[in-house]
């Protein structure tokens, strides 16, 4: 299903609203992630919340064709450019 960005941008006040392709939580990353974020520099146990995978940001609220079909979520820290964004929440677009 696609998910409003309108809806969800209202619920993304900590952060910036994201599109990641998926999520896991940072305190159960896998071994490919874990090896991403070490090369980012990124160290895994001062994490909290959801990693972002693959993410892009939902921007240009309001014009037509802006959904996020995958994951939208909330992230505090998306320094990473879109291959991984930090802290994330998910954002429930059916509330």
């Amino acid at each position: 299903p696609h998910h409003n960005a309108d809806d969800a941008c209202q619920q993304c006040n900590t952060g910036n609203l994201q599109c990641c392709d998926s999520t896991q939580e940072s305190s159960s990353t896998d071994a490919t992630l874990t090896s991403i974020l070490g090369l980012l520099g990124v160290v895994v146990s001062t994490l909290t919340g959801q990693v972002g995978v693959t993410c892009s940001p939902v921007t240009l609220i309001g014009l037509a064709g802006n959904s996020c079909s995958a994951q939208p979520v909330c992230c505090s820290n998306n320094s990473f450019h879109g291959v991984v964004a930090l802290g994330c929440t998910p954002i429930n677009i059916n509330a």
